[in-house]
């Protein structure tokens, strides 16, 4: 019989972690210190920090360092003591959450925990048996682990190919049809492992010819795309056509949670049926009124300034880029 610890130790590690030992404390599991910012100290050494996922600058707002701490400071991190469904549950949680439905112009909204937990059990209460999910090749790690645990057929279709897209999504309603199920989509807004934007707008032109419901991870263009910042669906100009939008703290609000918005009864039925909420901690009270405090600037004037900025820095970045690679003006 194997013992699998041995089967373990005899492994190379993976593609990743057979090159553990040499890439740890440097390209893995880097130790950057000093304040959070473009420049940071890594090793000892003053560096240019390209990693932080902080696309607003919101980590190191005043206004906004200081709701975290003057809410660290009343409530402690240990409040609400409990999960949401038995002692977790607040007023300032159901705030929050109304504040995302109606930024997201959605019926209601449903904190997570944590944002990859969060998709992964969403993923898990929202399909069944017959239903069959339709996914984009290049779907982030958090959405792939939810989509493995669906027990019936899934099928992907090339990366930002509609040809394809549209291709593989008949033949999963065809199939939904004769097993008497359904048929979900699922896509990002923006792709975080590329930074390529989503089809949203040519994928939501499909729901004309078939029959499906679609979801986006949209970690990476909430509060960043669109007017006012409501993220991919709002640029793209099909945010009545995606079902369920789910947005994450940890990029465009420097922090830590996400949520889930959406039909006020299949929140609903989320809010009973997704385990990795229903038996995890409850959101700490600071993140919540902190996060509070972000969507109140993000969803400002100020918040359009800094929308600005980041596109400012961005395209400069960029055309530095393509100049240094001759593709832009001398």
């Amino acid at each position: 019989m194997l013992d699998i610890f041995d089967r373990i130790e005899r492994d190379s590690g993976g593609p990743i972690g057979q090159y553990f030992e040499q890439g740890f404390g440097y390209y893995m599991y880097p130790r950057l210190e000093g304040e959070l910012g473009p420049h940071m100290i890594f090793n000892g050494t003053p560096v240019l920090n390209w990693s932080l996922n902080n696309y607003l600058g919101l980590a190191n707002h005043p206004a906004v360092r200081k709701a975290d701490a003057d809410a660290a400071a009343q409530w402690g991190l240990a409040y609400p003591m409990g999960a949401r469904m038995m002692s977790g549950h607040t007023r300032y949680h159901e705030q929050l959450e109304q504040t995302f439905a109606k930024f997201e112009k959605k019926e209601d909204a449903f904190l997570y925990n944590f944002g990859y937990q969060g998709i992964v059990s969403t993923i898990d209460a929202l399909t069944a048996r017959h239903d069959v999910i339709v996914y984009d090749a290049e779907c982030h790690a958090c959405l792939l682990d939810g989509i493995r645990l669906h027990i019936g057929e899934k099928y992907k279709y090339r990366h930002n190919n509609i040809a394809d897209c549209e291709k593989v999504l008949a033949r999963a309603c065809q199939v939904a049809e004769e097993n008497g199920g359904g048929v979900l989509l699922i896509t990002e807004g923006v792709f975080g492992m590329t930074g390529a934007l989503g089809i949203l707008d040519q994928i939501a032109a499909l729901k004309k010819k078939y029959k499906f419901r679609i979801m986006i991870d949209d970690a990476h263009g909430f509060g960043l795309l669109g007017a006012h910042g409501r993220g991919t669906s709002e640029q793209l100009g099909c945010m009545d056509d995606i079902d369920l939008y789910i947005g994450a703290f940890a990029k465009s609000m420097a922090s830590i949670g996400g949520f889930v918005a959406g039909p006020h009864k299949i929140i609903n039925y989320l809010r009973a049926n997704m385990r990795s909420q229903m038996y995890a901690k409850s959101l700490p009270m600071p993140l919540v009124i902190g996060n509070m405090k972000r969507m109140e600037i993000i969803d400002s004037p100020e918040g359009d300034a800094l929308r600005a900025k980041c596109w400012q820095i961005t395209h400069a970045i960029q055309d530095g880029f393509k100049k240094e690679d001759g593709q832009g003006p001398a």
